[in-house]
């Protein structure tokens, strides 16, 4: 492992460190040490990247800005890939937009709205990168990314590069093909919006911004919805009916603001918020005989 760390350090692919804890990486501010932790500069230096890592059969997962993940304490066998800063360019020409993986949802949604163009205002308040938004198809107010998607340019497993089309895609809720068919990295997306009022775009992306900081604990280090909705019913009410809002176990707590988040308090573990997730699927089946399943996606070391 060594010697593969050096030699990507050699190559100046960008940041690359030894066990670096994910905990600084994640919002939820949990998570063990990944072997090695990559942040390329460029999509040139992830190619490069990719190359050294399947030629030394290591493992790997890509992570954007750590919102909607838990990681293990005991962390992530291989390499962990961060994309960020070198993967985050933007061209709008006319109603269609590229950007990159690494581009803030929440900034890209806003410099948009400048421009005046329309079909990212669920996206203001969600906090994360735009690669993992294409990845979960992220949504909110009623809207998702499956709305908005032309097509994502997706690195493969086997190390092949590719355009996927919004249909190749196989966005369902809070999914695509990518987590459940091809696995692949979310390089870049082309979203194809519309020209609208920019006062009224701006307003309604206020809104949905004003509702989330009201209702949902942003302030506090949280990983956003842990359940997904079981339609027609909420995850969030079916806690908060069940009373559990508030309910701690060791440092993570049931935010007492809406039922379908836990915070980390200050010294919680990820053993912690998943030991509270069970406490919660077993309580609201006992009560309701609901199954709720995880939307946050839980990775690394048992």
């Amino acid at each position: 492992m060594k010697e593969v760390i050096e030699k990507l350090k050699q190559m100046e692919v960008g940041k690359v460190r030894e066990n670096e804890p994910l905990a600084n990486h994640t919002t939820m501010k949990v998570g063990g040490p990944a072997d090695i932790f990559i942040e390329p500069s460029s999509l040139e230096n992830l190619e490069k990247t990719m190359e050294i890592i399947k030629e030394n059969n290591i493992e790997w997962r890509a992570i954007g800005r750590g919102s909607n993940l838990l990681v293990s304490d005991q962390g992530i066998k291989g390499a962990v890939i961060k994309l960020g800063k070198g993967l985050d360019s933007l061209k709008i020409e006319g109603t269609d937009i590229t950007v990159g993986a690494g581009f803030s949802l929440v900034s890209l949604s806003v410099q948009i709205s400048r421009k005046g163009l329309s079909g990212l205002e669920f996206a203001s308040g969600i906090p994360g990168s735009v690669g993992g938004a294409v990845y979960m198809n992220a949504g909110a107010h009623g809207s998702d990314i499956s709305k908005v998607l032309k097509k994502a340019y997706i690195l493969f497993d086997d190390g092949t590069l590719q355009w996927l089309s919004a249909e190749e895609m196989e966005f369902s809720y809070r999914t695509s093909t990518l987590q459940k068919k091809r696995p692949g990295i979310v390089l870049a997306a082309v979203f194809q919006l519309k020209t609208g009022n920019r006062e009224e775009i701006v307003s309604a992306m206020q809104n949905n911004k004003n509702y989330r900081k009201e209702t949902q604990p942003y302030d506090k280090p949280c990983a956003g919805s842990i359940f997904r909705n079981p339609l027609p019913q909420y995850a969030g009410q079916l806690v908060q009916d069940a009373g559990l809002k508030g309910h701690v176990i060791g440092g993570a707590k049931i935010s007492e603001m809406h039922g379908n988040f836990i915070v980390n308090t200050g010294e919680g573990s990820a053993e912690d918020v998943l030991a509270l997730i069970q406490h919660v699927k077993n309580t609201v089946y006992e009560i309701f005989g609901v199954k709720l399943e995880t939307e946050v996606e839980i990775i690394g070391r048992k």
